[in-house]
Parts: structure tokens; sequence; C-alpha cells
């Protein structure tokens, strides 16, 4: 969960998850749509996927117990070695190397590497410095660290936590607070005056603009969802009726005739702006309201009462969309 998302955001999923899937054989026999239901809104919901199908990795290869060994638990999917290197030192104190972006931004500093991280040798020598020191925390013994009430036993998991902390609030990406950093006078980068030109990640990739048309239609207190294909992006979640009309001419109107073979006049919603990865998307929502019409079907189309969405998997776009809808029905 706290791949590519803050803690604050975290806490909150974390703890309802636990109450509803309290452990590995709970989580792999529950159907994915509750799965995909508990994740709503985390996005890279190919990580929510990635951890059922290690719970049943877990449940069937490993009698409902987390394996221990490194290489084990390189091997549960979605699980790559980053990943495992957290498991490993953080929780059972092991001494295997983390490499993220904070640790990246706090290594090229302390080192003053300036080739970009991004590239493969760069990359590499990264994770031979994370190594070395994770190494030589392992040759301290009987280590234990006390913060507000909270012990971390263990040199190695010490080691990396500090590390990421390091990155996360004091080795900022912008106005890095160097006159309270711990390491200060190690760092080359700040002997040198490089600390902000550091780390050197090349070129930001280019955004690409996306407008897609989404419709919110209803027809005698049922309104139209779809279920995204498998193998896609955001795939099994639900969303309301959309089509991109990026660079093209097509109106609310004609927009609409092409998804659901409706004529009519859709009354402007608003906008929804969000990202995902290098695109900009922006998500003008349409309302329509229908009376004693039949109801229009295609393949894949439900027209489902408020109720019943509120129990399905929404994308994140989708889901402000249902908050407005329920915002205005109270």
């Amino acid at each position: 969960m706290l791949q590519q998302t803050q803690v604050k955001t975290v806490i909150p999923y974390w703890e309802r998850w636990l109450r509803e899937l309290p452990d590995a054989a709970a989580l792999a026999a529950a159907p994915e749509q509750r799965v995909l239901k508990l994740w709503e809104g985390l996005g890279y919901y190919t990580r929510a996927r990635n951890l059922q199908k290690a719970a049943q990795q877990v449940v069937s290869t490993h009698g409902g117990r987390f394996p221990h060994a490194f290489d084990a638990i390189l091997e549960l999917p979605g699980v790559g070695r980053y990943t495992a290197g957290a498991i490993a030192s953080i929780a059972l104190n092991q001494p295997a190397p983390i490499v993220d972006g904070n640790v990246i931004r706090v290594l090229t500093r302390l080192f003053a590497i300036g080739e970009n991280p991004r590239d493969k040798a760069t990359n590499e020598q990264l994770w031979h410095l994370a190594t070395q020191l994770v190494q030589a925390a392992a040759r301290i013994t009987n280590y234990e660290l006390r913060i507000a009430g909270l012990v971390v036993s263990g040199a190695c998991s010490a080691l990396n936590q500090s590390l990421m902390e390091l990155g996360a609030t004091v080795c900022t990406p912008q106005s890095p607070q160097c006159l309270l950093c711990p390491v200060r006078p190690h760092c080359a980068a700040h002997r040198e005056g490089r600390v902000g030109e550091l780390p050197n990640l090349g070129p930001r990739t280019a955004t690409t603009s996306r407008e897609f048309h989404a419709f919110v239609v209803n027809c005698d207190g049922k309104l139209p969802v779809t279920q995204r294909p498998s193998g896609g992006v955001n795939a099994g979640l639900w969303e309301f009726p959309n089509v991109e009309v990026t660079g093209g001419p097509a109106t609310p109107a004609e927009s609409l005739h092409t998804l659901l073979q409706l004529r009519a006049h859709p009354e402007p919603w608003g906008e929804i702006k969000h990202t995902i990865t290098r695109y900009r998307i922006t998500q003008r929502v349409f309302r329509v309201t229908l009376s004693g019409k039949r109801l229009p079907e295609r393949a894949g189309l439900h027209w489902l009462p408020p109720a019943e969405l509120h129990r399905l998997p929404f994308t994140s776009a989708h889901k402000r969309i249902l908050k407005r809808l329920t915002e205005l029905a109270q």
C-alpha cells in the first residue's frame, strides 16, 4: 500500500483492510471485486491483484506462513528487489538492501554521484552502496532503538528505515534541511555545494493531455455503468459510460449517441482532472435525465440503482463522480 502512496493516506485503508481480511487465508479466499473495493482510491490496482496472488501462494506453498528466506519472498507475485529487501530487512532484520526514490536521493548526495540514477550502471552502483551499508549494520549486535514509544529491534531494520525517513523528511527534493541533517559532515554533495543539482534525473518525460466525455444517465432511478476489461488499465473496475475525444470535434450529444444510441441534450456537470503516469486527463462530465424510456442495451452495460453502485469498485476519477451524485441525493 505504501508504494507511491503517502503514509497518512494509507493508514485508514490499512486499518479497514485488516478488519475485513485479517490474514493471508482470508485474503486468498476473498472475491476479487471485494479486494478491489477495499483498495478503491489507492490507484495502481495491479498491486491489489498481486497482493491477493501472493496471499494465495503463501497459503498453497508455505502453509499460510509468510516466508522468511529472501529468495522465497522474491518469488511472490508483485514482489521485486526493492519490496523483498524492505520486508527482509525491516520486518526480519536481514542484511538486505533497499533502493527507492528517497534512498536514491540520500545516496547520490552523500557520495556525490552525478550520473543519472536511472542508468543501469549507476543504479547498480547505488544498490552496491546500499548493500555495503546494510551489511555494515548487520555487524552491530543487540541493537534496539526507541522512538515515541515504538521499538525498532535490529540495526538492519533501523538503517533502512532511517535512510528512507532521512530522504522523506530532511534530504528532500526541494529545500533540503542540510543544517538539521545528521550525516552532513559526511556528505560530499554538501561539501562541494552540489546538493541542489543531485540526483541528476535528466529531463522529465513530456506529459500528454487527454480528454474524455463521461455521462451520468438517470432513467427512472437506474444509471448505466460498465466494467473495464481484463488485461488493461484499471481492469475489473467500474465506471460511467465514457469515450475519449482528444483532438476530436465530437460534441457531447454525439458522444452520448455513440455510447448509448441515445439522442438527448446532455447537461454539463463539471469536470474532473487526474493523472495516470504521463497522461493529464480531463473527464468532462454530463448529466442526462430520461423517463419512461426503454433502457438502452449493449454488451457490458449494466443499469443499476445508486445503492448497488456503492458496492462496486470504481476507478478513482469515476468514484469522484459517484461521490458527487451521492452528495446531491442527500
